[in-house]
């Protein structure tokens, strides 16, 4: 029996270990250009968010053109579970909270994508894409580095 448990650990330290050779487990604390795509034939939305990765934790901040300001900022809560991510938008502005928005997406191998779906249940979703440049991931986490 102990035999069989510890040939169970091993398999998961293994696979555990295989996420980190595809990449799938780096950080994703970083800045992140994105674009999310509304149904039907209205045009997509750019924004660019800021991402803390704490253990499974994910935090953040995004801001986006608005129609009627100058920008939109909306706070990001979160989690992360191997390659996929779920968290929530919520806008800062009272009239926008009421809102939140739910995205769900899967992380490329070398951690510099973000695919997936947006919803706002009861109203729209759509799709989600967010890239950041390897080159951004080093700056990035010497900042948070230097400030801790």
């Amino acid at each position: 029996m102990v035999a069989a448990a510890g040939a169970s650990q091993q398999g998961l330290a293994s696979k555990h270990m295989a996420g980190r050779a595809e990449g799938v487990s780096q950080n994703l604390t970083g800045v992140w250009s994105g674009r999310y795509f509304y149904p039907r034939e209205l045009p997509p939305v750019s924004f660019v968010a800021t991402l803390i990765e704490t253990a499974t934790s994910l935090t953040g901040m995004t801001h986006e053109p608005a129609a009627t300001s100058t920008a939109r900022y909306a706070s990001l809560q979160g989690q992360r579970e191997g390659n996929a991510v779920s968290f929530t938008k919520t806008y800062d502005k009272a009239e926008l909270k009421a809102h939140p928005i739910h995205y769900s997406g899967i992380i490329n191998g070398d951690a510099t994508e973000i695919k997936g779906t947006w919803r706002i249940p009861g109203y729209w979703s759509g799709n989600f894409l967010m890239i950041r440049s390897p080159g951004k991931v080093a700056a990035v986490t010497r900042k948070v580095a230097e400030r801790v």
